[in-house]
């Protein structure tokens, strides 16, 4: 190893991949001090000493038809960051999620001599499965959060490393909903439900009122009922605050800066979108409805491409809907309150267990071992 820095280049692309990316850029120090991080960061990954050319929420959107609307300013952002490490070769570029930015910009540093690596393999199995060969073109090695991600990139011969997902380990398998309840001022027995509509703009904009109206019915039905609402930022908090001053709706929620753990961990159930929260959701062992709306024309084309049974992590990790999911026009207020107050009134406690036995399945000490499969590229002579 040459006695100069590490050079490593990151992007992520919302606040899931800026965990990722911080905990792997802490593992990363403690192998190499001197080590230097730069690309596309969220405040937890800069935090941890990653230069950022640009704003990660540039990079926030979800839906194709969405992402049309700003591909413009996308390609720009891309052709520039491909643009800065090819005049400025790191040691390694690691793309965090964000598959349809960073695969492309991955085959553009390889071709050109640069190491990278996919952290968080795209949805493959899901659909457009022959995307494995762009992504097999594009990276010199995958990092899966999922154990099923491996068998599939196996039979395909595409190196891939499974590690597990830094939430489990830093999540204790025994949740602490009282400690939660107590950082949050809520006492023991208050009844809480907590909302995630999401950490993105575009989430947030198709999901919010649905879940608020959802909020207002089931309080209707438990007065006592609290509701506690995570904003992921402060872009998302305006967000938030500007729909409820303007609704109608007769619902009391407390918004809380972040702490959508803690949130969570004292819910008696939770409503939230699609994505890595319902994992979160999880591995605090807690009752969920998982819902999600796209865009009208994405939804229609994205149901004729899409072959898995389940969206949610949960029932993806399990192959079974161990937790209910409702798409694009089932998600309802009548609906999702209906599913919702059992919840609330009784819990589950039968998936107690199960999330627990899926807890440790995934508690494998990924920063570490997504570090050392980093390593070993690194230090690997050639590509």
């Amino acid at each position: 190893m040459s006695s100069s820095p590490l050079r490593v280049g990151i992007v992520a692309g919302e606040a899931s991949g800026d965990i990722l990316g911080a905990g792997l850029i802490k593992a990363l120090k403690a192998r190499y001090p001197n080590i230097v991080f730069e690309g596309i960061a969220g405040p937890r990954m800069q935090a941890q000493g990653c230069q950022s050319l640009f704003d990660m929420e540039e990079l926030s959107v979800m839906g194709l038809v969405e992402v049309l609307s700003r591909i413009r300013r996308l390609l720009h952002i891309r052709k520039s960051v491909a643009e800065h490490f090819i005049a400025n070769p790191p040691d390694l570029f690691v793309g965090i999620d964000a598959p349809d930015f960073n695969l492309g910009l991955e085959k553009r540093l390889k071709t050109a001599g640069i190491k990278t690596v996919q952290y968080v393999s795209p949805t493959i199995w899901a659909w457009r499965e022959k995307r494995v060969f762009k992504v097999a073109e594009a990276t010199n090695m995958v990092l899966s959060l999922l154990p099923f991600e491996k068998a599939f990139y196996d039979k395909h011969q595409v190196p891939c490393t499974f590690v597990g997902h830094t939430l489990a380990d830093t999540i204790p398998v025994e949740p602490d909903t009282a400690g939660a309840r107590a950082r949050l001022g809520l006492a023991a027995d208050d009844k809480v439900l907590a909302l995630l509509p999401g950490s993105r703009g575009g989430e947030v904009k198709l999901l919010l009122a649905p879940f608020v109206d959802t909020a207002a019915r089931l309080q209707q039905v438990l007065p006592e009922l609290k509701v506690l609402l995570p904003a992921a930022n402060a872009r998302r908090r305006q967000q938030i605050e500007t729909y409820l001053a303007g609704t109608d709706s007769r619902v009391n929620i407390q918004i809380v800066d972040g702490q959508s753990r803690d949130v969570m961990s004292a819910a008696n159930a939770i409503l939230l979108a699609s994505g890595t929260a319902t994992l979160e959701a999880m591995l605090c062992k807690k009752p969920m409805l998982v819902a999600y709306r796209f865009n009208w024309l994405t939804y229609q084309i994205a149901k004729r491409m899409v072959k898995a049974r389940f969206f949610s992590l949960p029932n993806l990790l399990a192959g079974e809907a161990l937790v209910p999911e409702l798409l694009q026009d089932e998600v309802e207020p009548d609906r999702m309150a209906d599913i919702l107050l059992p919840l609330l009134k009784q819990g589950a406690p039968d998936l107690q267990a199960r999330f627990s036995a899926l807890h440790q399945q995934l508690r494998l000490n990924a920063d570490e071992r997504a570090a050392d499969a980093i390593m070993s590229l690194i230090e690997t002579n050639g590509k």
